[in-house]
């Protein structure tokens, strides 16, 4: 240890006052604080402590006046039952009131309270918001510790109370203030901590004589025995010359340590029930290998260990927001670069294609896009309607690299094809990652004249033929049929070869958006490329035509909508007329969302959910044609109609209705009045198209062979635009199970509405009554109350998964838990799991990373 000059330990020229905060977590803080105060008042100075713990626990080891005890609570350490049981949730909510709520008086309060003692030094141990209060004062803090709150909370969101993640960044912020960390052994990241002393462990002083010691440890007299007791001697005495303006020499983090620690910060962050990521191995490992003494030397071993999966590149753009899908991602690269194809026999195929795809010494560019959790309005958006949709955590990533056909890369059944057809043509080569889990081959060639008439693109429909020649190779519609999309609509011109990778951990068929998020991280990376500057909207609707018209599939816009715009932790509420974000709204902090996989494979493409649209198409048809004749019969008629709903409403409203382009424009009341009596349950595509002509939906077509159904689909899209309306609005209500409730039964309305357009699923129905038992079971239990309120089919329908709201709470997270169990006791299936929530493609924007020349 050197402060000063390291030899020099003159005493201060005037006795200082020293402003010691500790945190109310238990005594343990207390008795080692005490053993530093000993030795500042024994030199003296005047020691202020401000805590919550009781002034005799001080008093009765430190008698003297210098000492001064003032009581105030400014965090709450860790909320616990007993010595080893904590309460995250109750922690999270404790130091919300205790820290969160008040800040800005504990601000002021602090600040005067500081300024009325002259404190010399603000020392906390380790309190956050102090080092705050001491910057903005223009006065020096220490903080003394071998842990953070901010990295202790990080485990507690992910357990019971993600809704608190910006406590945790505030608390970082706060100590990011602080001057020096003396760092006690035993140390976890502290990434907030930019200057770093490691000091010895500070124990509570000697209590025994050397002779009771002796008989305890059954020695001799004449024993010789050297017993280590680290006072707080050496604390005190950096805290004095810190305080008198001496500067001491700490470690100085560099850039990439406190980076490491920050990424395990970013672990703890995205943990998840059922999948515990804790400390990354890479970071033990690199302890292990260089020792725990943070010098300089040995930090820089450890950097080199734990970024060697970085270190390959240099990010040239963009940053990693602590996403640790992101940084798998560029391990995986990392790997391929170096030719490190350590993977089973199923992926050694995509691998060993994927290690020759890109130009390592050119730039890559990477995008990020996430799936969706339905949370209301699913069917209901091709009608217009609102929708509330989270952005899951599990997101696809695509990188992108473009080359002259010179210079491209090429397999070599790739170059053979080159040679016999085109020469040196721009090509399109894809890889996509976890081909094995899926029947579909790992990877797509192309030359991009396939996409070409002459000198136009092709037609839509002639590339939906071109993708669908080849079953295992359909999955390519979803990432080529956005080069399409873009040459067809924005009229770009391709003529770079490109190399795409597409690795998603979105699982397929479960209702999730997978092909979304894959359309929407491949557009977002072509355009990053090619600089195409295309808004989240815009891009978004251009992802939509993709599914739409290259792959076929009828879908609304709210999943793409999702996956480009959403926000971590936030509703995304949008007016699908036709993409029209309403706002972002922030999840409440004493609710959550799950998703729970029914194990039974959703389709977009498949015939239920096409021929429920085509029904409800049908629906607003019948519904327009009947406002018209309203109309005209109102004209032509010499007196004036006398139905109810003309003189209700009036000529203005029949001609709106007439007019009407989406459903969900139809509110409920005038549904019922006017129109519900006259739509049929059942009607034969030809008796429609020899009445109607046309449904007048450009993505479906109807079978004049088959029979829809037709009340059910129009009434769900005109309910659920209220439901949804309600929903949102009951969101900003009161914290109560009242509110929960009231949410719930709107979702449950939601699941009977798709039930009776026959999209629900037995796998669906079964989670969403297992839902219901839980919830009336815990009712009727006796005066305790329930943790889970609602249950839903998400997405398409026809299977996939539900959406759950419960309680923000530990006991929530295990009925969920339960709820898997049993679901695979009867089924054999163990749901997947979706909990969590991460930035949509337009937040994280995009890499562009470069193999590092050494």
């Amino acid at each position: 240890m050197a402060s000063s000059g390291g030899a020099d330990r003159s005493p201060p020229p005037r006795p200082l006052v020293f402003a010691f905060y500790l945190t109310g977590h238990g005594f343990g803080h207390a008795t080692r604080a005490i053993e530093v105060v000993r030795h500042l008042v024994a030199a003296g100075h005047e020691v202020h402590v401000a805590t919550a713990v009781p002034e005799f626990v001080f008093t009765a080891e430190v008698r003297s006046p210098r000492l001064r005890i003032r009581r105030v609570l400014l965090d709450c350490g860790a909320v616990q039952a007993d010595a080893l049981t904590v309460d995250p949730l109750a922690t999270l909510e404790k130091y919300r009131e205790a820290a969160v709520v008040p800040r800005e008086s504990i601000l002021r309060a602090e600040s005067e309270w500081l300024s009325s003692i002259k404190a010399d030094l603000v020392v906390s141990d380790v309190v956050p918001v102090v080092c705050r209060v001491a910057a903005d004062m223009g006065a020096r803090s220490v903080c003394i510790g071998n842990f953070s709150w901010d990295f202790i909370y990080a485990e507690y969101i992910m357990e019971a109370g993600y809704h608190h993640r910006s406590t945790v960044w505030q608390i970082a912020e706060d100590y990011a203030h602080c001057d020096i960390l003396l760092r006690l052994p035993g140390y976890g990241p502290m990434p907030a901590f930019r200057n770093v002393i490691d000091v010895p462990l500070i124990v509570r002083g000697l209590r025994k004589s050397r002779s009771e010691v002796r008989k305890e440890l059954g020695l001799e007299e004449n024993a010789k025995v050297l017993v280590f007791n680290f006072g707080g001697q050496v604390v005190a005495q950096i805290l004095q010359d810190t305080a008198i303006g001496k500067e001491c020499i700490p470690v100085k983090f560099s850039g990439a340590r406190r980076l490491q620690n920050a990424i395990v910060s970013g672990y703890q962050l995205q943990r998840a029930p059922g999948r515990d990521v804790r400390i990354p191995d890479w970071y033990s490992l690199s302890e292990t290998e260089t020792g725990a003494a943070p010098t300089s030397k040995n930090v820089a071993i450890k950097e080199t260990a734990a970024f060697r999966c970085f270190e390959d590149f240099e990010i040239l753009h963009g940053d990693l927001q602590g996403l640790t899908d992101t940084m798998d991602f560029l391990k995986s690269l990392s790997e391929l670069n170096r030719n490190n194809l350590e993977s089973s026999e199923k992926q050694y195929q995509e691998r060993t294609a994927a290690s020759v795809l890109f130009d390592w010494e050119k730039e890559i560019y990477i995008a990020r896009a996430p799936g969706r959790l339905d949370v209301m309005g699913g069917i209901a958006d091709y009608s217009g309607s609102l929708v509330l949709q989270m952005p899951l955590r599990e997101a696809c990533h695509v990188a992108v690299q473009r080359n002259h056909p010179s210079k491209q890369k090429l397999w070599k059944h790739t170059q053979a094809r080159q040679l016999e057809n085109a020469g040196l043509a721009p090509v399109i080569q894809i890889v996509s990652f976890g081909s094995e889990l899926s029947n579909r081959a790992p990877t797509f060639y192309m030359r991009l004249s396939d996409f070409m008439d002459g000198e136009k693109p092709i037609p839509y429909e002639k590339a939906r033929e071109f993708f669908c020649q080849n079953p295992s190779q359909k999955w390519a519609a979803y990432v080529a049929g956005t080069i399409l999309v873009l040459m067809t609509e924005l009229g770009v011109q391709f003529t770079d070869s490109m190399s795409i990778l597409v690795s998603s951990a979105v699982p397929e068929g479960k209702g999730v958006s997978s092909s979304a998020s894959v359309e929407v991280a491949t557009m977002s990376a072509i355009a990053a490329a090619y600089g195409l500057n295309i808004n989240p909207r815009d891009l978004a609707l251009l992802c939509q035509k993709v599914e739409n018209h290259v792959v076929g599939a009828p879908c609304g816009v709210m999943d793409q909508m999702a996956s480009a715009c959403g926000e971590a932790n936030k509703l995304l509420a949008m007016v699908c007329q036709p993409a029209e974000v309403k706002e972002l709204v922030s999840i409440p902090t004493h609710m959550r969302f799950w998703g729970l996989d029914s194990g039974i494979r959703h389709s977009v493409g498949g015939g239920d959910y096409g021929s429920v649209r085509v029904g409800t198409y049908m629906g607003r048809k019948m519904i327009k044609c009947a406002a018209s004749d309203l109309v005209s019969e109102s004209l032509t008629s010499e007196a004036p109609v006398e139905s109810d709903c003309h003189k209700e409403n009036g000529m203005g409203l029949l001609k709106s209705e007439a007019a009407m382009e989406y459903l969900c424009n139809l509110p409920p009341h005038r549904y019922e009045a006017a129109y519900a009596k006259d739509i049929p349950e059942v009607i034969s595509g030809d008796a429609f198209l020899e009445k109607y002509g046309d449904h007048n939906d450009k993505v479906t077509v109807i079978d004049p062979k088959r029979s829809y159904s037709v009340k059910a689909p129009t009434r769900h899209p005109i309910y659920e635009n209220f439901r949804v309306e309600t929903f949102k609005t009951l969101l900003a209500a009161g914290s109560t199970d009242e509110q929960l409730s009231a949410l719930g039964e709107l979702m449950y309305q939601c699941h009977n509405s798709y039930s009776a357009c026959d999209l629900g699923s037995d796998g669906t129905d079964r989670l969403v009554n297992l839902v219901q038992e839980m919830q009336h079971r815990t009712t009727s239990e006796g005066g305790s109350h329930p943790s889970l309120f609602g249950a839903k089919i998400t997405g398409g329908g026809s299977g996939g998964t539900v959406c759950v709201i419960g309680k923000n709470c530990a006991r929530s997270s295990e009925e969920i838990v339960e709820i898997q169990k049993r679901y695979k006791a009867a089924t054999g299936y163990l749901p997947i799991l979706f909990d969590g929530s991460s930035p949509g493609a337009a937040k994280f924007g995009y890499l562009k990373i470069r193999r590092r020349r050494s």
